[in-house]
């Protein structure tokens, strides 16, 4: 263990956030995991507890070994990816719709430790490295919308395409992300509203071959919908989750009713997860749900310095591109808990319980942190071989 910390490099600043918000969400998790207990009759709290310990231990081990990767490395491996994660996404969709009673068109199971995987997610970081990578290639070149659909936007659609019919939600978010990428790294904006054109279209035809023919992906379609039309509404289930979100929000006062207090986990579906931040305000009142909130903002922050700090064009669209969406995820998921959004599925990063977002997002804090390892060695390089340095201690 003393080795390991010792060869820690990158933003001291950023691993320190990252295992607060690691060390924060132990609580939360064992106290909703009572819900997974005798409402879905799953284990038992502590095995919840202990599962989630283990994911994020998992989690830190994935940081640490990408953040001794050079960062120029992620390039050629995200063209790698591509293809495999197409056969991922297809092999995803060919699971059925069903894994031990539950949804699991958007899941593959790991064989062994019994984690489901969600191949949605680790394709949406992919592709956000994809684009970095072809931004910076593209970046003093004169970009021309018939060749950047062959080279960016081909693999981007078959992706997305392939996440749609389960997850409407990873898709958009993706989508956006992938745009704001593209916009920050000076992609022509008419050829963005192009593509932002095109998405569109393409999924109202969707919606439309998807209503006209039902059996093809039951449900879906009409989910998508009443997400949007009824999440206020209490007679759907998504206006029941919501409704419960935010009795537990408002229930939860200035200072909470208490660690392991919470009194709408044993209704709240999802509660260790897509809707842990109510059972934080629930527990913790407003001062908790500042606290989280406050350091999402701290990291963001630390993101942003550490994309100006970078030495390369790729190096700043990567932190950009891996670090913008946990910020936007969470700021999505407590906007659903507060009723400001649709619910969408999407959990508190580094908080909620769940092994693909845990690790996936530890996957991402571990490229950024390569990013900032890489400046401290170019950093720590110059001023050993700074002739004036050397002169100076000569003299002195």
């Amino acid at each position: 263990m003393k080795n390991i910390l010792k060869n820690i490099e990158g933003d001291r600043a950023i691993w320190a956030i990252v295992s607060v918000l690691a060390i924060l969400s132990f609580l939360p998790v064992y106290s909703a995991s009572t819900n997974l207990v005798y409402v879905v009759n799953n284990g038992t709290p502590t095995f919840h507890l202990f599962k989630h310990a283990f994911l994020l231990l998992c989690g830190f081990l994935i940081i640490y070994g990408v953040h001794k990767l050079p960062y120029r490395y992620f390039s050629g491996g995200s063209v790698l990816m591509i293809p495999l994660v197409i056969l991922l996404l297809i092999y995803t969709l060919t699971q059925g719709t069903t894994i031990g009673g539950s949804n699991a068109s958007r899941w593959i199971q790991i064989p062994f430790i019994g984690v489901g995987f969600q191949t949605s997610t680790l394709a949406g970081l992919v592709i956000m490295v994809y684009v970095a990578r072809y931004l910076a290639r593209n970046k003093d070149n004169k970009v021309t919308f018939k060749e950047s659909i062959f080279q960016l936007w081909l693999p981007i659609a078959i992706i997305l395409a392939l996440i749609l019919p389960a997850n409407f939600s990873t898709t958009a978010i993706s989508f956006v992300m992938v745009l704001l990428l593209a916009f920050i790294g000076g992609y022509p904006f008419k050829y963005i509203l192009y593509v932002l054109g095109i998405g569109v279209l393409a999924l109202t035809l969707f919606v439309i071959i998807a209503k006209a023919f039902p059996d093809v992906m039951p449900n879906r379609v009409d989910t998508w919908i009443s997400r949007v039309e009824n999440f206020s509404d209490k007679n759907v289930e998504e206006g029941y989750q919501v409704e419960k979100a935010k009795i537990a929000i408002a229930s939860g006062g200035l200072q909470g009713r208490g660690p392991g207090k919470s009194i709408q986990k044993n209704f709240l579906p999802q509660s260790s997860s897509d809707f842990i931040f109510a059972i934080i305000v629930e527990e913790y009142g407003l001062v908790g749900a500042s606290v989280v909130i406050l350091l999402y903002f701290m990291l963001l922050f630390r993101i942003v310095m550490a994309a100006k700090k970078a030495t390369s064009v790729f190096a700043t669209l990567l932190i950009i591109g891996v670090g913008l969406p946990i910020i936007f995820q969470a700021l999505i998921n407590m906007a659903v808990a507060v009723n400001l959004f649709p619910v969408t599925g999407q959990t508190l990063p580094l908080i909620s319980s769940g092994g693909t977002s845990i690790w996936m997002t530890c996957f991402a804090i571990g490229i950024i942190l390569s990013v900032t390892a890489d400046k401290e060695k170019i950093d720590s390089s110059e001023n050993e071989d700074n002739p004036l340095d050397i002169l100076h201690e000569a003299i002195g």
